[in-house]
């Protein structure tokens, strides 16, 4: 239960700075011109889903890769858990949304989810790790 829960906050912790800042202040007046998002961004749903993602990718990675070295597990978890991602985060939300530049938005949010899980997958990996 302590490695689950250490491997949800691996994830939750920096994924939440990291979108908040990625989309609401960086790139936020970019993200503004694709006029993809609205104005009134509803946080607790942002924390509920990354609580959930947190969750399910814990599950995963433990019955997947637990027991490997950091940089070995990472690179699997990353190399499942981003084709993943993108599908639903980016091919999915363009193909749904109306917005300015489909390619823009496809563009911004595929270097998201690279940055993101080049954070977050070693994070989880040490958490389940040999050496844990």
């Amino acid at each position: 239960m302590k490695k689950r829960i250490m491997a949800i906050l691996a994830y939750v912790l920096p994924t939440f700075p990291l979108g908040f800042f990625w989309h609401l202040t960086v790139f936020a007046d970019y993200y503004k011109s694709l006029n993809v998002y609205r104005e009134d961004i509803l946080i607790p749903f942002g924390i509920a889903s990354m609580l959930i993602q947190g969750f399910i990718w814990s599950v995963v990675y433990e019955r997947l890769f637990s027991g490997e070295s950091i940089l070995r597990g990472a690179v699997k978890f990353a190399a499942l858990a981003c084709p993943l991602a993108w599908s639903f985060l980016v091919i999915a939300v363009a193909a749904k949304h109306r917005m300015s530049s489909v390619s823009g938005y496809v563009q911004i949010e595929t270097a998201f989810i690279l940055v993101h899980y080049a954070i977050v997958s070693p994070l989880i990996a040490a958490v389940y790790s040999r050496k844990s």
